[in-house]
């Protein structure tokens, strides 16, 4: 009986062996195409990427070089978008403000065939800072001074520093300034040299952007900076506290609007403006990087979005800074974007500045 099982189980094999070496083979499936080779090399850079003092850094794509502008009047270039050197200054000596005060928080913007430099004339506790505007034909100058544009009290405005001026998709050239004490907007006029119908007519019409006018109040806005992607004008703005060294909160918050003068909300449908504490926080104190803020934002050639700003170091309990650094910016498929972590990393990939002969 066992012999028979047997010998009916090996024939049983010995058919399906056979069935199997009588049946066409499949065909291998068809292995995916491989990737494409990197157009680039990738280069990564330590953070902060310069430790020199480089507060309120503002970023200027020129040709196939980067450029950096910063209080005090420093300009810095990177031809590569790591490797970074000042290179000279603005060589402003404006007069027209409070004596003593210095050249901040430079913001630069190409009009027509002219670069603008808006920079706040000011010192700490200056109680009517103003911001002026020089022109140049190239980011390293020489610069031509214009004077002033305003003062704080010409246009209603409590500390008028930090301007950011940027054109709208409407054609028009728009500047928000202030600091802890509302942030406004207004229109200028074409050329840029100032606002369109005049200083008192810009107090009359002002927008309230961010924040709220009153004492100083670290809970809203200063260092406002605007761009516009996908139908949206996204506002940054930086709250807390700058310069205490190590005891610094600044931290970087948005909001976004269909208009260049807002309202500006945040993802919670919260307005900026006339509310402290709103804003969807972005970058903030982490590990060894204590207040980051004041920010600009560079788009580099393949298409990645970053954003440059100052932070202290925490060097074995010593705050050094206000050192330069960057970070990637990421989006969600809702149009919001964050800095992985909200805090800066160690490292980061240097943006990619395609040259002109590639």
């Amino acid at each position: 009986m066992k012999r028979s099982i047997l010998a009916a189980a090996t024939m049983l094999c010995a058919s399906l062996l056979c069935f199997a070496g009588c049946t066409r083979p499949e065909p291998p499936a068809e292995e995916p195409d491989p990737e494409p080779p990197a157009l680039h090399e990738t280069v990564s850079v330590n953070n902060p990427v310069v430790q020199e003092d480089m507060a309120d850094p503002h970023v200027l794509r020129w040709e196939d070089s980067l450029y950096i502008f910063t209080t005090g009047q420093k300009i810095y270039r990177s031809d590569d978008g790591a490797a970074w050197k000042q290179v000279g200054t603005l060589g402003l000596s404006p007069k027209w403000g409070t004596p003593g005060a210095g050249v901040w928080a430079p913001d630069i913007v190409k009009i027509g065939d002219k670069l603008a430099v808006y920079y706040s004339l000011s010192t700490w506790g200056d109680e009517n800072p103003g911001i002026g505007v020089a022109t140049a034909d190239h980011p390293e100058g020489p610069w031509t001074d214009h004077g002033k544009l305003f003062l704080s009290k010409e246009v209603g405005v409590e500390n008028s520093i930090d301007p950011c001026v940027f054109r709208g998709q409407d054609g028009k050239l728009y500047m928000i300034w202030g600091s802890f004490r509302g942030c406004y907007g207004a229109e200028l006029t074409d050329d840029g040299l100032g606002f369109y119908g005049g200083v008192e007519y810009a107090r009359d019409h002002k927008v309230l952007i961010s924040g709220k006018p009153g004492p100083w109040d670290g809970s809203t806005f200063e260092g406002s900076y605007v761009i516009y992607r996908d139908g949206w004008y996204y506002y940054f703005g930086s709250s807390g506290t700058c310069c205490e060294g190590l005891r610094s909160t600044y931290n970087v918050r948005i909001g976004r609007s269909k208009n260049p003068l807002g309202p500006y909300e945040d993802s919670a449908g919260r307005a900026l403006a006339g509310n402290g504490n709103v804003g969807d926080l972005i970058l903030g104190s982490g590990g060894a990087f204590v207040g980051p803020g004041h920010n600009s934002i560079l788009i580099d050639d393949d298409g990645t979005y970053y954003i440059f700003y100052h932070v202290w170091l925490n060097d074995n309990g010593e705050g050094k800074g206000r050192y330069f650094a960057m970070s990637v910016l990421t989006w969600n498929e809702d149009g919001w974007c964050t800095v992985k972590g909200r805090a800066p990393s160690k490292r980061v990939k240097a943006p990619y500045i395609a040259k002109t002969e590639e």
